[in-house]
């Protein structure tokens, strides 16, 4: 149990989120870095380095410069074990990072310092904080011009509804930029080249009234510090750890994740305050870390991580106990034991076969099809976690097979892309023709691209005017029922785990249709399914 104990006290595992292009990716890099975990980052926008940024694992993200998957990063620290779980920024593939969010215990918000609060972080940030999830904001770009950190505080106070506290302090910004002050380590670090491409020695300062001060940054910048670090100290809260826990405050780190600046103080800060894995709450009861017994969750699944082996990994946040290679435990939603011989690891840009893991892990487990997104797995009690859901699709669009000698190769792609999450499949019950269901127009152009790419097979698309899909809740043998069935036929469907879908083509159709069939219930998330 003590050995349990210490494990789980080692992890902080935890979530990346920002706007595209806020340098998300880079930070995470970073990150890697100073784990040791990479030799060199892969700068992502350097064309003499043509290896593409870390946790960008697929060719469609390469070319377009986003994150499309959910990658998941691991690295050692300072006697920590951390687990980074890397969300697309762009809000086509939102759906994926909200799936992300039930699987961390913390978060690191990125904000350019050009752009502030941009709409997609607004809407990430929303769900964490509906889920209480402790968050840390770190103001990225301090080498750009952008605006002024007080301003930025404020925005991300009204804009995000948070209560922060700023943690450091940016000596000048873009051309004049020097390097960040440590209000949590009483610090200085500031850049050594003109280039500003390398971090100078950090210097202790324990009194910014002291004359070394001026001598280090000049004059006329160490007086604006002064001035800005008293402003600290009378405006904002001082930190506490208990409020961030509890996601009623937010630590605010500046920094440059691209010149390597200010990250180090952000993960030496984040390890220390950063939650270890914590409880869970399963439909039976909460479930505890400490507890013996395993138990764990399926996030994402991801097939064809690497193309030259046809592999799907079922992703799995272990909750609680300890995962064993070769034990075998209970698939809750089929009843059936399973063992897995090979569960992965991943350590940077690797994937190794692990013996044991522990709750805050991610495990990757080699799935020939029976994983669906949020499956629980446990040593044999019957649990069932909450809270991974599948909203309503934005766009539909029918699918059509291009190449008809590759039918086979066809249906294998799209039933394999469904069960990542990456798009939703609707089968109409009248004729049988596929329509596939997006949160963003930008999914088709991914799943096209990979169904050519990994199965070898051509598809094509139609446009189709449908508003929103709705899971059906009713009493199939009912009169009522019948005739609704009857009467809307031409847009019922079902979805791939055989749930009545009705594809309504406006909202008023949908008012209508709840106001004459009270007893049909319509659902615009199929989370109350199983």
């Amino acid at each position: 149990m003590a050995d349990l104990l210490q494990e789980i006290k080692k992890r902080k595992t935890f979530g990346v989120i920002a706007h595209p292009d806020a340098g998300k990716t880079t930070l995470t890099e970073k990150l890697l870095l100073f784990g040791g975990a990479i030799q060199e980052a892969g700068a992502v926008k350097s064309n003499k380095i043509k290896k593409g940024a870390t946790s960008d694992f697929m060719e469609i993200e390469r070319q377009r410069g986003i994150s499309v998957a959910t990658s998941v990063l691991a690295f050692e620290y300072k006697g920590h074990k951390i687990n980074i779980l890397d969300t697309p920024g762009h809000k086509d593939f939102a759906e994926d990072t909200y799936r992300t969010l039930t699987a961390v215990d913390s978060v690191i918000v990125v904000i350019d310092v050009a752009k502030g609060v941009e709409e997609q972080t607004e809407k990430l940030v929303q769900v964490c904080r509906m889920r209480k999830i402790p968050m840390l904001v770190f103001i990225n770009k301090l080498d750009r011009e952008g605006k002024d950190a007080f301003d930025l505080l404020d925005e991300v106070e009204q804009k995000l509804g948070l209560t922060v506290t700023p943690l450091s302090l940016p000596i000048g910004m873009g051309a004049q930029f020097q390097g960040i002050y440590n209000l949590w380590e009483k610090n200085i670090e500031f850049f050594l080249e003109e280039k500003k491409q390398k971090v100078g020695e950090s210097v202790k300062i324990d009194d910014l009234n002291d004359a070394k001060v001026d001598e280090l940054i000049g004059e006329k910048a160490a007086a604006t510090l002064r001035e800005e670090a008293e402003l600290v100290e009378t405006v904002y809260p001082p930190f506490n750890r208990e409020e961030y826990m509890r996601g009623d405050l937010q630590p605010v780190f500046f920094g440059s994740a691209l010149n390597n600046f200010g990250v180090r103080e952000l993960l030496d800060a984040f390890i220390e305050i950063a939650p270890m894995p914590q409880p869970k709450e399963a439909e039976e009861r909460t479930v505890e870390p400490v507890e013996k017994n395993f138990s764990g969750f399926v996030f994402k699944i991801h097939a064809n991580m690497d193309p030259k082996h046809r592999d799907r990994l079922a992703f799995v946040k272990i909750v609680s106990g300890t995962f064993r290679r070769n034990e075998n435990y209970l698939l809750v939603r089929e009843g059936k034991k399973m063992k897995f011989s090979s569960p992965n690891a991943f350590f940077a840009d690797k994937k190794e076969v692990v013996d044991e893991s522990f709750p805050g892990d991610i495990v990757g487990l080699h799935d020939t099809g029976n994983f669906r997104i949020g499956d629980t797995l446990t040593a044999g009690e019957k649990l069932h976690f909450k809270g991974i859901p599948a909203f309503s699709p934005e766009h539909f669009r029918y699918i059509n097979n291009d190449d008809p000698l590759k039918a086979k190769q066809l249906a294998k792609g799209i039933d394999q892309l469904m069960d990542e999450g990456v798009a939703q499949l609707f089968t109409l019950e009248m004729n049988g023709r596929k329509i596939i269901g997006t949160v963003g127009a930008l999914q088709y152009e991914v799943i096209q691209y990979r169904l050519e790419h990994e199965y070898g097979a051509k598809c094509s698309y139609e446009p189709l005017s449908i508003h929103k899909a709705c899971w059906v809740e009713a009493d199939e043998k009912s009169e009522e029922f019948k005739e609704f069935a009857r009467l809307k036929q031409r847009f019922l469907a079902r979805d791939k785990f055989g749930q009545l879908v009705f594809l309504a083509d406006s909202a008023f159709t949908i008012q209508m249709t709840q106001d004459k069939f009270p007893n049909v219930k319509l659902h615009f998330i199929s989370e109350w399914r199983d």
